[in-house]
């Protein structure tokens, strides 16, 4: 296995005591197919407690230590493709997008093509290398069903100059949210770590401190909207740190997921999770000019009854 392939660990509960091994794979790898992680067992990938079994059916006791390595995927070069983008500002170093709800943003296994690199790379004459061949000019990004502002560097320069400030946490990074559910408060502060979930991997959790990393979202009720006989709340949120599903995680630990998030709060009638990254901020990385750019709130918010001013703080 390559030495930058993802390890996974996971101990196997009691009550599985008597299931197979490729079942409780299933459960720990919700998004691989059986067929697929059975072929992880054939190839060695699979450790349990230190041993490779003898198959993929093979019957647990419970109790056991399981480590994956997933195998590395084939890589695909990323091609240039005529897509849409909506840019709201663009200079010599940077872009600032309008990233559509349903876009990933870079590619990889499962989305080799249709992504906002494989548009940068039709759109762009340069893109940063800081971030490797497959991520060209990518600082951060959104989840698929995110929409709203993403900072793309066209030099490295730039890229470096952004990081540094993303790392730093000197970048001002504001969400609208539609959750589900009645807030007690107007506004609150989530600070609580988050971490792999320690059965399903492919989902973030809050985690007992030293097991995750640091996250501090801001929360502020914007306003109350009825819809289909669904209590929900607008609630603007603001993200001090940038973990992976951070304001879904946070959320739906206070007790609100969001509305149309299948995996930490209630799908519902919403065709995905419903969070707009409204606003970003940060400073030129080659002037030192402070930037603002504010994304129009989308039409499925919209339709909710949504309507926001610019925060002036």
């Amino acid at each position: 296995m390559s030495a930058s392939s993802p390890f996974h660990e996971f101990i196997i509960p009691p009550d599985f005591a008597g299931g197979r091994l490729d079942q409780f794979l299933c459960r720990a790898f919700p998004g691989r197919s059986r067929s697929q992680l059975q072929d992880w067992v054939r190839v060695g990938a699979v450790l349990l407690d230190g041993r490779v079994p003898s198959k993929a059916g093979l019957k647990v006791k419970g109790g056991e230590l399981v480590r994956v390595e997933e195998p590395p995927l084939p890589r695909q070069d990323a091609v240039a493709e005529d897509l849409p983008l909506e840019v709201l500002y663009e200079d010599a170093d940077l872009l600032v997008l309008n990233k559509a709800a349903g876009m990933v943003v870079h590619p990889a296994a499962g989305n080799w093509t249709g992504t906002v690199v494989n548009a940068l790379l039709h759109h762009c004459e340069d893109l940063s290398a800081e971030g490797g061949e497959e991520r060209p000019g990518i600082v951060h990004r959104l989840d698929k069903e995110t929409s709203g502002c993403l900072v793309v560097a066209k030099n490295d320069l730039a890229h470096r100059g952004l990081s540094a400030q993303f790392a730093g946490r000197e970048v001002r990074k504001i969400y609208l949210a539609v959750a589900v559910g009645r807030f007690k408060a107007a506004k609150g502060s989530v600070q609580v770590p988050i971490g792999r979930h320690p059965v399903h991997r492919q989902k973030m959790a809050v985690v007992a401190e030293g097991k995750g990393r640091e996250a501090r979202t801001d929360w502020q009720v914007l306003g109350e909207l009825d819809e289909r006989e669904q209590r929900l709340t607008l609630v603007q949120c603001r993200l001090f740190t940038g973990r992976t599903h951070q304001i879904r995680v946070h959320l739906a630990h206070a007790g609100h997921g969001l509305l149309g998030d299948a995996v930490y709060g209630k799908k519902l009638f919403a065709q995905r999770h419903m969070l707009h990254a409204w606003q970003l901020g940060f400073a030129h990385p080659r002037t030192g000019d402070a930037m603002l750019f504010t994304s129009p709130v989308p039409e499925d918010f919209r339709t909710l009854g949504v309507k926001v001013e610019v925060p002036k703080d």
